[in-house]
């Protein structure tokens, strides 16, 4: 499997918004969950949002009501809309495939395989 590439990164005023776009392949993309995780300096990686297969979606409490993840089979890419963002949020935020096709969603990291590289995301208070 070729790694996602994460993109739609940037610096930003806290409150604003930004989309991220995780473009992925494989013909099997639409058989596979797919997560956001984020990862700020000196702190573990955790779990933002994910998608199933079928287009269920789960949040971190931190960013319920504010994120909003989706894809787009067709194109073979996930979005994550970050609404009202708050300088906590600054992260390198990464994408990547769950491991067993049409399966539920999972805030754990060991449950992905093939990461992306991860795109930056700063929020300026």
């Amino acid at each position: 499997q070729v790694q996602p590439v994460e993109s739609g990164g940037g610096l930003v005023q806290a409150g604003n918004s930004l989309r991220l776009s995780c473009a992925a392949s494989g013909l099997t993309f639409s058989s596979y969950g797919m997560g956001w995780f984020r990862q700020a300096p000196r702190k573990e990686r955790e779990f933002v949002a994910a998608i199933t297969w079928s287009g269920y979606t789960d949040y971190a409490d931190s960013v319920k009501g504010r994120f909003t993840i989706s894809r787009d089979n067709a194109k073979n890419t996930v979005y994550l809309q970050m609404n009202s963002l708050k300088p906590e949020d600054t992260a390198v935020y990464y994408c990547a495939r769950r491991s067993t096709s049409y399966s539920g969603n999972s805030a754990m990291p060991r449950d992905y395989v093939t990461w992306g590289q991860g795109t930056q995301v700063t929020v300026a208070s």
